[in-house]
Parts: C-alpha cells; sequence; structure tokens
C-alpha cells in the first residue's frame, strides 16, 4: 500500500481510517471553523438532493469552503437491505480529486458533533442530565457528544421496545460510568431534564410540549426525512429560540418546521443557524422556555470533518495512493457500410 502524500497522488481512506484520525471531539471543534465559516460568507453549503423510491432514497451533499481551498460531496443510497456512503473531495484551486473518504463513520462522528456543539452552545453550564429517546445506531453517540461537553451524572433513556431499550441501556452502562436509567414512559424520561436528545426515526410526532419543562434544551435529531416528525406543532409554539445546522434543508425537509412556518419569510427569520451564533459570540436568552435545535444535517459539516480526517492522513501517510484521474480519448465505431 501505497503512503498518502499531498499534492501527488489522490487517497483512499477507510472507515477505521477516518475513525482512528479524528474523534467526536475533534470533530466539534472542525465544525465550528466550519458552521463560523459560513455564517460569514467563507464557506458555502449546496442544496442537499433527495431521490426516493419505496424501500429507499438516495442522498447528496456538497459545501465548499472558500478559505480552505476545499469542495466536496457526501453521497450515499439508503435501503431496506443497507446502505453505503463515500465523501469525495477537491481542491478548488485545481479542481484534482483530493480523496475518497468511506463516509459511514464520518458521517456518524459529525451527526453527534453537530448535537454535541450545540449542547456547549445552548445548553445552561454545570447541568448535570440528559433524556435520551431512541435507542438506534445513532444513540450511544449522541449521548458521547454531550457527555463531552457537560459533566452527566445520570441518564435516562426511552424507547417504545422494552427489549432494544434494555439491551441499549446494558451497552451504555458498560461505556459510560455516570447513572444510566431504563425508563419505561416517555413521560417518565424527560421530567424536568435540563436536556432532552431525539434520535428516531418516527413518522408520527409523539413529544408534546407539556412534557417538557421550562429551560430545556431539546435536540432534535432525528426525523430528517420530509415525511418524518417527532414532536408535535405545540413544542415549536412554547419555543422561544429555534436554532439549526442549515436553514436551507430545514425549510426544504423539516416537517415540524415547515408545517410551522410555512412560507412565511418573516416566520422563517426567526430560525437562526448555530453558525450565526458562534459567529457573534452570543447566547441564547436566559430566561429561554424551550430552546430547540434541529440539525438537518448539511453538506459543511461532512466537509468540515473531512478536512480534518484528510489533511491528518497527510501529514501521517495514512491511506491508499490511487493515481490520479487521467483522461482519455472516447472510442466509437463506424456505421457498417454496403
Amino acid at each position: 500500500m501505497s503512503e498518502a502524500k499531498a499534492g501527488a497522488s489522490l487517497i483512499w481512506l477507510t472507515e477505521e481510517q477516518v475513525a482512528s484520525l479524528v474523534d467526536i471531539n475533534d470533530a466539534m471543534a472542525a465544525l465550528r471553523t466550519g458552521f463560523i465559516e459560513e455564517a460569514e460568507g467563507r464557506a458555502k453549503a449546496i442544496d442537499k438532493a433527495l431521490g426516493l423510491w419505496p424501500g429507499g432514497a438516495m442522498h447528496a451533499l456538497g459545501s465548499m469552503s472558500t478559505r480552505q481551498h476545499y469542495a466536496g460531496f457526501k453521497t450515499w443510497v439508503h435501503t431496506e437491505r443497507g446502505a453505503t456512503a463515500i465523501f469525495s473531495m477537491f481542491d478548488m484551486r485545481d479542481g484534482r480529486l483530493l480523496a475518497v473518504i468511506e463516509a459511514a463513520t464520518l458521517g456518524q462522528i459529525r451527526t453527534s458533533a453537530v448535537s454535541g456543539l450545540a449542547a456547549d452552545v445552548l445548553s445552561r453550564p454545570g447541568v448535570d442530565e440528559m433524556a435520551l429517546v431512541g435507542t438506534g445506531a445513532q444513540a450511544l453517540t449522541q449521548v458521547a457528544a454531550v457527555a463531552s461537553v457537560r459533566p452527566l451524572r445520570r441518564l435516562r433513556v426511552y424507547s417504545p421496545t422494552a427489549d432494544k431499550r434494555a439491551a441499549f441501556v446494558t451497552q451504555a452502562r458498560a461505556r459510560f460510568d455516570f447513572d444510566i436509567v431504563d425508563c419505561p414512559s416517555l413521560a417518565e424520561a424527560v421530567y424536568a431534564a435540563p436536556i432532552v436528545t431525539l434520535i428516531t426515526r418516527a413518522s408520527t410526532p409523539f413529544l408534546d410540549a407539556g412534557l417538557l419543562s421550562p429551560g430545556v434544551l431539546l435536540i432534535a435529531a432525528g426525523a430528517i426525512l420530509p415525511a418524518n416528525a417527532e414532536f408535535m406543532p405545540d413544542v415549536l409554539e412554547r419555543s422561544t429560540s429555534v436554532y439549526v445546522d442549515s436553514l436551507r434543508n430545514a425549510q426544504l425537509n423539516s416537517r415540524e418546521l415547515r408545517a410551522h412556518f410555512g412560507d412565511d419569510p418573516a416566520g422563517w427569520g426567526a430560525v437562526r443557524t448555530l453558525g450565526s451564533l458562534l459567529s457573534e459570540g452570543a447566547a441564547p436568552p436566559a430566561d429561554s422556555d424551550i430552546i430547540l435545535f434541529k440539525p438537518m444535517g448539511t453538506g459543511l459539516s461532512d466537509l468540515s470533518v473531512a478536512i480534518m480526517a484528510y489533511e491528518r492522513a497527510v501529514a501521517k501517510g495514512i491511506g491508499l495512493a490511487i493515481d490520479q484521474p487521467r483522461r482519455v480519448s472516447p472510442r466509437w465505431r463506424n456505421a457498417a457500410t454496403v
């Protein structure tokens, strides 16, 4: 296997290599940089492309950092039998393909890191309890991200399937040293919790505002497809502040926000990006009721983590080096003569 070298071949990075190069804590720092650059006009995300068919979907997320001269796309196809994602990164100055990165782990890192960054910026300092609703593949790293920025002493867990919930609690207890409580009801899980994370694929909203306490940070990280929804309309009615990672993706694909704000520009004007808050060095109002963060996924998150992984790979000589694509002339066959 050839080693990666700057300015030479493109490199291929595997899932294992990505995980070794960037952890969730690192990714939060990368996302902070990327979001601030976007808010200040030095980076840009491209609208998500989404194609649906019965039992599957195809996705494409693009973005660019004009300051760092990188541009890239994460593309993937999701089916009932599995999914595969890759990230392709280019040099904006000469169009070279720099890297092809296996991107399932990258996606999980940035999805959890976005929630961790939001918890760091939007939740009250020192809060030590969290409620988690949903126990699927993304759930454990959602907890890890919050635990990396807040000193958790207790996690309350709920999902509607008791055996899956119990299995997750057992897994989480082996990974974290704080108290983890298996909650048989949604109300018991979220009662008075200062941070509530939803990470489900619910098609019917299930969380109503009456279950949430004033001052809560609600991270609604699941239900990112237009047909899905996790929280009731009254949650937005009570929300003092609404933040997203990508305003455009929220406008296109968040069923909950679209139902509430519709096509009213004035209504959407109340929705802020996390990047704008970071750029201003501001904080949510101290007397907030519900602070809602709705991450929809943005190509800029993928790019931010991919840049860190790529630059560290080059510095350490990690990755399979592949010759740059070389153009050749097309071939053809003439029509047969009589």
